[in-house]
C-alpha cells in the first residue's frame, strides 16, 4: 500500500470506509476468487461497483489479478500479502466489537 503513491492512510480511511472494500476483501480472503463468485456471494453489491472495486484494491496492492488465457476467459483474485494483513485486522476488529457488544443468546 505504501509505494502507490498517496498517504497509506488516505488509502487506508478509502478502503476502510467502504463496506464494498471490505466485504471484497473478506470474500477472497475467504476464497471467494472470481467476480461472478464474488457477486453471487456479496449480497447487494453491483457489477459496476465490485468491478470498481477489483481495479481499486489491485491498484492499492490489497489484490492481485490473475487472468487465465482460456475459452471462455476466466478472471481470478488473491490477496497480496498487504491484503492478508488487511484482512486480519479487519477480522480482529471484528472479533473485538463482538466481545464488546455480544449478541443475546
Amino acid at each position: 500500500m505504501a509505494g502507490q503513491g498517496g498517504s497509506v492512510y488516505r488509502k487506508l480511511e478509502e478502503v476502510v470506509g467502504c463496506k464494498w472494500s471490505v466485504s471484497v476483501l473478506l470474500a477472497v480472503g475467504s476464497g471467494v476468487c472470481r467476480p461472478g463468485a464474488l457477486e453471487r456471494h456479496i449480497a447487494g453489491i453491483s457489477t459496476k461497483v465490485l468491478s470498481e472495486r477489483l481495479r481499486k484494491l489491485t491498484q492499492y496492492g490489497l489484490l492481485e489479478k490473475h487472468s487465465f488465457a482460456e475459452v471462455p476467459p476466466r478472471t481470478e483474485y488473491a490477496l497480496t500479502p498487504a491484503g492478508a494483513q488487511l484482512v486480519k485486522i479487519v477480522k480482529q476488529i471484528h472479533d473485538l466489537d463482538s466481545e464488546l457488544h455480544p449478541r443475546p443468546s
